[in-house]
């Protein structure tokens, strides 16, 4: 709960997975993938309940194993290929209705923290805004970046000014890294989508947005958390 208003976490993973198989079980830092999200939004301060909406029977006995609630079984209709994002989410606030705000945390994001979690939470309720969701930066921004015009001639996006040259002179842009979506649940079942022109942005480090979308994310994602665990363990034991 934060500011007196409950807050409903929701992790949704599907057993169907394209572009790597049975993703949500993969193994990554010595765990399924799930478990991060699972560990990550058990630890938020603010998540007033979390849990699990999957089809998948392996997946929904993984989550229990690890201490995630898993107060229905989601309908194959909404574990398709096609089907959109939100819908999940929109079917366990209805399932589950009641609070205030609801948090959507997406297993491919294995190293977003509880910490970021609660910030992006606070920071949505701190400035009074519908929605708030995780951003990083693009270290290069779009400069460099081109279109293939007619007869292959190139085009910058966009087309910076002339006597805009400098890196440090440049606009600053952000990209979507998907590990924290926070709306009001209102607001939600009405717009049906996280980002709008009401929604606010939290950034997160680059090192912390990486986003399980091939079979090299996996191996890279492992690289991460084992240089992160032990700096961790070295905390805890101070």
């Amino acid at each position: 709960m934060i500011d007196g208003r409950t807050v409903l976490g929701v992790i949704p993973a599907r057993g169907g997975s394209k572009g790597i198989p049975r993703k949500n079980l993969r193994a990554v830092g010595g765990k399924p993938l799930v478990a991060w999200a699972i560990e990550a939004g058990k630890r938020s301060q603010w998540i007033d309940r979390l849990i699990l909406s999957s089809e998948d029977e392996e997946i929904i006995a993984a989550a229990k194993q690890l201490g995630c609630e898993v107060p229905f079984v989601r309908p194959h209709e909404l574990a398709a290929d096609l089907t959109p994002g939100i819908d999940p989410v929109i079917h366990a606030i209805t399932q589950l209705p009641g609070f205030h705000y609801v948090v959507l945390l997406q297993p491919t994001s294995p190293l977003r923290t509880a910490e970021h979690i609660d910030a992006c939470i606070a920071q949505c309720v701190s400035q009074k805004a519908p929605a708030c969701v995780s951003l990083t930066r693009l270290e290069q921004g779009l400069h460099g970046i081109y279109r293939l015009e007619g007869g292959g001639r190139l085009t910058p996006v966009p087309e910076w000014p002339a006597n805009t040259s400098r890196r440090q002179d440049l606009p600053a842009f952000y990209q979507l890294n998907g590990a924290v979506y926070v709306a009001e649940c209102r607001w939600l079942l009405a717009k049906r989508d996280f980002v709008t022109t009401e929604t606010v942005g939290y950034e997160m480090p680059a090192e912390s947005s990486l986003d399980i979308d091939a079979e090299a994310d996996l191996a890279y994602a492992s690289f991460l958390l084992a240089k992160r665990v032990p700096a961790n363990r070295d905390q805890e034991s101070n």
